[in-house]
C-alpha cells in the first residue's frame, strides 16, 4: 500500500509539473520570447568579442594576465595550453564553450550576488532562500534540461539557463557567509564612525568578505563549465560537442581530445578565479581595526 501510495503521489505530483509547464507555454510565451531574445543577445556579444582578437593575440593577452594574477609559471601553462588547443583544431570550439560559460556566470553572478547580500541582511529572505538552494544543488544536473527544452526549445540559450540554475547557489551561500562571518568588532567601529547600512556594506563588510565571496565565484564558474559540456546534449555546442559526438561515435581520441581542451579551459579559469581571492583589507577597513585597537586599550 505504500509503494501504491508513493506511486500515485509521484504521477500526481509529475502531472502538476506538467501542467504549470502547459499553462506557462500558453500565458507566458512572450515572456519567454523576451527572455530568448535578451540571453541569445548577450552571448552573441560575447562570443563576437572573445573572437575579435587572433588565436595568438588572445593567448597573449591571457598570458599576461596570468603572469601578473599568478605567476610565470601559470603563464607558460596558458601558452602551452592554448597551442595544444591549436594543434587539436578546437579554438573555435573552446572559444564557443568559453562564451557560453562567460555569459552564464555573469548572469548567475547578477542574480547571485545581490541575492546572498540580502539573505545575509534579513533573516526571513535567507529562511525562503535556502530550501529553494538545497533543491537546486541536490536536483541531479540532467533534469533541468527538461524544462529548459520545454520552454525555449534547443540551443545555447536553454544550456545557458540549465547553467544559471545549476551554478548560482554556492556564490548565494558565501556571498552570504562571508558577510555574516565579519567581525563584530569591524562593524561596531564602522557605526561608531557614523557609517550609513549601505557605507557599513560596501567599505567594511564587502572588503572582509571578499575571499569567501571569491570562492564562491570560482565555483559558480566551475559549475557553469561542467554544465555547459552537460548542455551539448540539447544543442550548447561548443566542446560538449566535440565529447558528445565522440560518445556516440565510439571515438576514444576524440572524446580524449575535448576533454583535454576542458580541461585546460577549466585550469586556466580557475586559476585566475582563485587569484582575485586575496586577502587584502581596504584602507578603512585598517583604520577602523586600529581605532578599535586604541579604543580597546584606553
Amino acid at each position: 500500500m505504500l509503494i501504491l501510495a508513493a506511486a500515485h503521489q509521484a504521477g500526481w505530483l509529475g502531472q502538476a509539473i506538467d501542467l504549470s509547464v502547459e499553462w506557462l507555454l500558453a500565458n507566458a510565451q512572450g515572456l519567454f520570447d523576451l527572455i530568448k531574445v535578451s540571453v541569445l543577445a548577450l552571448v552573441s556579444v560575447t562570443a563576437m568579442v572573445l573572437e575579435w582578437p587572433p588565436a595568438w593575440m588572445f593567448a597573449l593577452i591571457t598570458a599576461a594576465l596570468g603572469f601578473w594574477r599568478v605567476n610565470g609559471g601559470f603563464a607558460l601553462f596558458v601558452l602551452l595550453g592554448f597551442n595544444l588547443v591549436l594543434s587539436m583544431a578546437l579554438w573555435s570550439e573552446m572559444i564557443a564553450t568559453l562564451s557560453l560559460v562567460l555569459t552564464a556566470s555573469g548572469l548567475a553572478l547578477f542574480i547571485g550576488l545581490p541575492l546572498g547580500i540580502l539573505s545575509a541582511r534579513s533573516r526571513l529572505v535567507w529562511r525562503l532562500v535556502r530550501p529553494c538552494l538545497d533543491l537546486m544543488q541536490t536536483m541531479p544536473a540532467f533534469v533541468y534540461l527538461i524544462p529548459a527544452v520545454m520552454l525555449f526549445s534547443t540551443g545555447a540559450v536553454p544550456s545557458i539557463l540549465a547553467t544559471l540554475i545549476f551554478a548560482m547557489p554556492p556564490v548565494v551561500r558565501l556571498t552570504h557567509l562571508g558577510i555574516i562571518q565579519v567581525p563584530d568588532d569591524l562593524i561596531e567601529a564602522g557605526r561608531s564612525f557614523g557609517c550609513s547600512d549601505r557605507q557599513l556594506l560596501l567599505k567594511v563588510q564587502m572588503p572582509s568578505a571578499i575571499p569567501t565571496v571569491m570562492t564562491g565565484v570560482n565555483q559558480t564558474i566551475m559549475l557553469s563549465l561542467s554544465m555547459v559540456v552537460i548542455a551539448s546534449m540539447i544543442g550548447g555546442g561548443g566542446l560538449g560537442d566535440v565529447v558528445l559526438r565522440g560518445i556516440q561515435q565510439l571515438d576514444v581520441g576524440m572524446g580524449f581530445e575535448g576533454g583535454i581542451a576542458v580541461v585546460i579551459l577549466a585550469v586556466i579559469l580557475d586559476r585566475l578565479s582563485q587569484s582575485f581571492a586575496g586577502r587584502r583589507g581596504s584602507s578603512l577597513q585598517q583604520r577602523l581595526r586600529a581605532w578599535m585597537a586604541v579604543w580597546r586599550s584606553s
